[in-house]
Parts: structure tokens; C-alpha cells; sequence
């Protein structure tokens, strides 16, 4: 279920500021929504995984503490990153 190092790779370049950017904001919360998209796509097929559900809403917070972080600290990037990664806010 983890990110391939292409994928991660992949996301790095598209949302991060420069070509090694791996620890911003925007990249961090990119990883994140792949990885939830693909544990909520898990959680359909196996129901009853209780641990892989606690998984998704650990990584919802920290998705979520994120934002609000990015928020706080510059909204024009938070809205970009928010119409980028087609989340409801």
C-alpha cells in the first residue's frame, strides 16, 4: 500500500518548489492525499481492516494539522494547494 519511489518522485516534482523539495508543506500534503485516496480505495473492498482505518485517520489529521498550518502562515498558498489537489476546502 505504500508510495513507489516513482510515485513519490513524481509528486515531488509536480508540488514541490524546487527538485529535491521533499519536506514542504505542499509536497507533505500531496503524499498524504495519494496515500488516503489509496487506503480509502482499500477500506472499500476490506471493510472490516480496523487497523488500516486507523491508519487513514492518522494520516487525515496530519493532513488536516497541515493545512491549518499553511493557512495560518500563507493563505494564497494554501488556496493554491487546495484547488491543485481538488480538496473541499
Amino acid at each position: 500500500m505504500a508510495l513507489t519511489k516513482e510515485k513519490k518522485s513524481e509528486i515531488v516534482k509536480k508540488y514541490g518548489r524546487g527538485e529535491n523539495d521533499t519536506g514542504s508543506v505542499e509536497v507533505q500534503v500531496a503524499i498524504l492525499t495519494e496515500e488516503i485516496t489509496t487506503l480509502t480505495e482499500h477500506l472499500k473492498e476490506h471493510i472490516h481492516d480496523f487497523h488500516s482505518k486507523r491508519g487513514l485517520q492518522q494520516k487525515v489529521g496530519r493532513r488536516r494539522n497541515l493545512l491549518d498550518y499553511l493557512k495560518r502562515t500563507d493563505v494564497v498558498r494554501y488556496r493554491e494547494l487546495i484547488e491543485k489537489l481538488n480538496l473541499r476546502k
